[in-house]
């Protein structure tokens, strides 16, 4: 059983939050945007669970955390796999970051709208041949100033796409969240 955190007398309780995602790609991108929004109150625990990702998984990793009321699990993960997004839907008080098929359609979105089914290999052919350098798991400095300059037209292009569906990213979600905590 996680232990719970003492509620300090008139102060605002900011959530933690838990981010369990299946590779270093997204790890990556999550430490990425724990370091750009650096709101102190708030802490980014990324956590790579792989494809086996269940309710079981998760608390036994929140055991020994302090928790509280307001904190918020996500999950961030590709939609490659035909069965994944049933997978994580069984999983309770989460909310789903997923991406459809890969992380990349996300990083895509920064650099032009995709509205055509794709596959994880167009993706990343397409974000090579706008970033030469680019490897996945990792995220050069080029692609950060492209992630940190182009957000808003990311956002307004997954906002268009039908959720779930190829191609989509809910990614958004958890940057208008960082978004309205930091305003």
């Amino acid at each position: 059983m996680a232990r719970k955190r003492r509620d300090p007398k008139g102060k605002k309780i900011n959530p933690t939050f838990f981010v369990f995602c299946e590779g270093e790609t997204e790890e990556c991108y999550i430490n990425l945007l724990k370091a750009e929004y650096r709101i102190p109150s708030i802490v980014i625990h990324p956590r790579i669970g792989g494809n086996n990702i269940t309710e079981n998984y998760i608390q036994n990793y929140k055991k020994d955390k302090p928790t509280h009321e307001k904190d918020i699990t996500f999950l961030l993960y590709d939609l490659d796999v035909p069965t994944m997004l049933q997978r994580l839907s069984k999983i309770n008080n989460c909310m789903l970051l997923v991406s459809n098929p890969c992380l990349e359609l996300w990083f895509l979105l920064h650099y032009k709208n995709q509205t055509s089914s794709t596959n994880n290999a167009y993706c990343i052919k397409e974000l090579i041949n706008r970033n030469k350098s680019y490897k996945k798991g990792l995220i050069d400095s080029k692609l950060k100033d492209k992630l940190e300059a182009k957000r808003n037209d990311a956002l307004k292009r997954a906002r268009n796409l039908t959720e779930y569906d190829n191609p989509s990213s809910t990614v958004y979600k958890f940057i208008e969240i960082l978004d309205g905590l930091k305003n």
